[in-house]
């Protein structure tokens, strides 16, 4: 009886270890060799993947009183955002009442209900009731329970500052893509990414660590200063009034650095509503994209230039006759006057072209040439906004004696805003390039990327910049009769009053057509900003009644915005 009772057990025993090898064996072939297989199973189960795209990255600025144009650090403004509009639709096949269906989404949608009806009695799957509809308004519809129904984001671009900084903005076309200024140069950088969104399920969808990358694109902070921006545009509207101009430009810099904290144009437009614009040279921005002839801002490059060379001073004189003759061609001053003995600083003062020539003669053309390329006027300036353009002088460098002395006082040499700016800039650091920038930091998540400025080593000595300076300062004090003053501040700067070429290039339009001019900076101890202004085709005889005061009013802004110390008591005398 005991043998038969152990062999039952040994039975046993072997069974149960048999189904025990077998379940391993099973789970051995389950969990390791099938194991990919059902993992695969299982994300299907629980998780979907949808094609998605990234949010456009939004554009902003934030002002700079407190660290006075150093860098962006107070109020932020948005430029440009992201605005959720909703496309709703349809499958007509879904629809068991459509003249009910019609009836009570009619309110909502903006057209009567028999429009509505017609519109979805068809054989399709799908129509659009309406598109750009704003998230309140969607919400109301989506109350209404209406079966068929479904809804699609397809977000729009805001401008919230509406006209403010167009050209410098650009917009987002109707493709998605930016087109011109920031939106056009940022596109890779702005633009949302493509890729697959997990949405997971069970609980899988509770316990998950989402580590996923974002798609989102990057938002970008300019370095323009609104207050100052809207400043300067304020001031283009009312010269428009004052004087008629046709269009102008202004920009604000931080000679330093490159910094640019405004960039005015007029006219501008509204890029929420681009698509109405006729002219689509008002896209174009007039600072970076179109070239002029510079007139007499040209003139304090070509007496640096001399500086340098150890060719003459501020009191060195010559003798102004009103006219200087080339075989068969004649020079003359603004108005044909007649100066007398003067200095290279009255020179300036009066903005003599005959004397802008003789400057240049005192070096040779081969040498005037390598300072027009060392001051950046045979390149672009590399500013990060679309298109920018720029002439590389080339006849120039080639011509005679009657192309070098007109290019002297800036005729027959061509150049953008943004290049004679650069120039200024140099002529108010001690004599370094920078190059311009307007993107200061660039934001995605948890990532900054910030400009770093790029400053060259001095073109022309110290020497030679603290004389011009000072020269300049005499043009802002005593020129024009002080116009440009502020009390309390050494500012330098030049006047420019240019003739517009003729689009066939030969000769000029009518005396009374003309661009006029200023750039300074200051207080000139230590430059903090550089002002271009240019007013085209004022119905003014000269640029100390247009583009002279505009830049006083700008200046005075910023030293008060910034409130920068006074150089000296201006209810004092001033002793030198």
């Amino acid at each position: 009886m005991k043998k038969n009772a152990n062999w039952r057990i040994n039975i046993i025993l072997v069974f149960i270890i048999a189904c025990g090898a077998a379940v391993i064996v099973r789970l051995f072939f389950l969990q390791v060799l099938d194991r990919k297989m059902y993992e695969a199973q299982a994300l299907g189960q629980q998780v979907d993947f949808n094609a998605v795209v990234g949010p456009r990255g939004q554009i902003y600025c934030e002002n700079s009183q407190e660290t006075k144009g150093t860098e962006g650090s107070g109020e932020v403004k948005s430029l440009a955002i992201n605005k959720d509009s909703w496309t709703v639709s349809v499958n007509p096949q879904n629809i068991t009442n459509k003249k009910v269906f019609a009836d009570k989404i009619s309110p909502y949608i903006g057209e009567t209900a028999d429009q509505i009806l017609s519109t979805i009695s068809v054989d399709n799957s799908y129509v659009v009731l309406k598109k750009e509809v704003p998230s309140p308004e969607l919400e109301k519809i989506k109350e209404l329970g209406l079966k068929g129904l479904s809804w699609q984001n397809e977000p729009v671009r805001l401008y919230p500052q509406g006209e403010m900084a167009s050209q410098t903005l650009g917009f987002l076309g109707g493709s998605g893509v930016g087109q011109y200024g920031i939106e056009g140069y940022y596109q890779d950088i702005l633009a949302g990414k493509s890729g697959i969104q997990q949405e997971q399920t069970g609980l899988d969808s509770i316990f998950s660590n989402d580590n996923q990358i974002s798609l989102n694109g990057s938002d970008v902070y300019l370095t323009i200063d609104y207050n100052i921006q809207f400043q300067a545009e304020n001031l283009l509207k009312a010269e428009q009034k004052k004087d008629d101009i046709d269009s102008g430009q202004i920009i604000v810099i931080k000679p330093d650095t490159g910094r640019i904290l405004a960039l005015a144009n007029f006219p501008n437009f509204d890029p929420n509503q681009y698509g109405k614009q006729s002219e689509l040279g008002i896209f174009q921005n007039s600072t970076t994209q179109k070239l002029f002839e510079p007139g007499s801002i040209m003139k304090p490059f070509t007496m640096v230039a001399a500086l340098n060379e150890g060719k003459l001073t501020p009191d060195t004189t010559y003798v102004d006759t009103g006219v200087l003759t080339f075989s068969d061609r004649s020079i003359h001053n603004f108005a044909r006057e007649k100066y007398g003995k003067q200095t290279m600083t009255q020179v300036l003062e009066n903005s003599i072209n005959t004397g802008a020539v003789f400057a240049e003669q005192q070096v040779s053309h081969k040498i005037f040439f390598d300072y027009v390329d060392k001051f950046g006027f045979t390149q672009k300036t590399g500013i990060d906004l679309q298109g920018e353009v720029s002439s590389r002088n080339d006849s120039l460098k080639n011509g005679n004696d009657v192309e070098y002395a007109t290019a002297s006082f800036g005729q027959g040499i061509v150049l953008t805003p943004m290049q004679i700016l650069k120039g200024f800039c140099a002529l108010a650091n001690g004599g370094k390039l920078v190059k311009p920038y307007i993107v200061e930091k660039i934001v995605n998540g948890n990532s900054e990327i910030d400009t770093k400025p790029e400053i060259s080593s001095p073109i022309v000595s110290q020497e030679a910049i603290s004389k011009l300076t000072t020269m300049l300062i005499s043009v802002v004090d005593n020129g024009f009769g002080g116009v440009a003053k502020v009390p309390g501040y050494y500012l330098a700067g030049k006047t420019g009053t240019a003739q517009i070429p003729l689009a066939n290039g030969r000769g000029y339009m009518p005396d009374n057509n003309t661009i006029q001019s200023f750039v300074g900076y200051g207080p000139t101890a230590n430059p903090q900003f550089v002002i271009l202004v240019k007013l085209d085709n004022p119905k003014v005889p000269k640029s100390a009644l247009s583009a002279v005061p505009v830049f006083k009013q700008l200046a005075k802004y910023i030293i008060d915005y910034w409130q920068i110390p006074p150089d000296y008591d201006a209810n004092q005398p001033i002793t030198k």
